[in-house]
Order: structure tokens, then sequence, then C-alpha cells
């Protein structure tokens, strides 16, 4: 009525037919093979280019009182600018839209974003 166990069983008697088992009479006659080849990362990694700077500022005026951060003066075309929101964003957990030629992000972000902009290659970063 119910599955039988398979491990109660034991594997039927006899040989079984091996393919290779002649192979394992012959191992020390076989030739040794090519060496492994060397790792191919080491060399020094470039560091990422980004921007010359950034600058951070915190803003509320204009906005019902909510704070934003703002990242301005990075200098980047439109296209790089919504590829860089994207991954500010998701880095920080927050919302965030382009305006301008600015990455407007929702909170006060200040203290987190100068690592995150840093690690995408910004030289230097201007926090105000």
């Amino acid at each position: 009525m119910g599955k039988r166990d398979k491990k109660d069983e034991a594997p039927p008697p006899g040989p079984f037919n091996n393919p290779f088992a002649a192979l394992s009479a012959q191992r020390e006659a076989l030739p040794v093979g090519p060496p492994p080849p060397a790792p191919q990362g080491s060399a020094p990694k470039p560091e990422p280019k980004g921007p010359a700077r950034a600058v951070v500022r915190m803003e509320r005026k204009g906005r019902g009182g909510k704070e934003v951060t703002v990242v301005e003066q990075l200098g980047l075309p439109a296209a790089q600018l919504d590829t860089w929101l994207k991954a500010l964003k998701g880095g920080l957990g927050c919302g965030g839209v382009v305006e301008e030629d600015a990455l407007v992000l929702q909170g006060d972000q200040r203290e987190r974003l100068p690592a995150l902009l840093e690690a995408r290659g910004v030289r230097k970063v201007i926090v105000g």
C-alpha cells in the first residue's frame, strides 16, 4: 500500500560490464598531460573611469518639505545618467529621477552616497 524503501533493497549480485575496467590497468602507461594554464587575472586591474567630480547636496525647497539628495556636475551624457541612476537607486534602496543634468534621490543619502560614487570611478566627491 505504501511505497517500498529503495535503500532496503540489496544490489543485484554479479559483476557488471564496465567499459573502462581495462583502462585502469594501463594508467601508468598513459602520457602526462599538459601543465595547467597560468591564471589570467595576474595583471593589476585598472581603476574604473568615471567623472572627475561630483557634488552631493541635500535639498528641501520646492518639494513639499520632503528631503532629497541631489548629485550634480557629473558631466555624463543622458543615457549614462539613466544607468548611473538605476545603479545608485539599487545600491541605496531608494527612489530617484534624472532632472536636467542632475540625479535626484529620495531621502537624505549624503552619508552613504560618496562610497558608492567612488566605487563607480568618481575621483572627487564634494558633500555640501
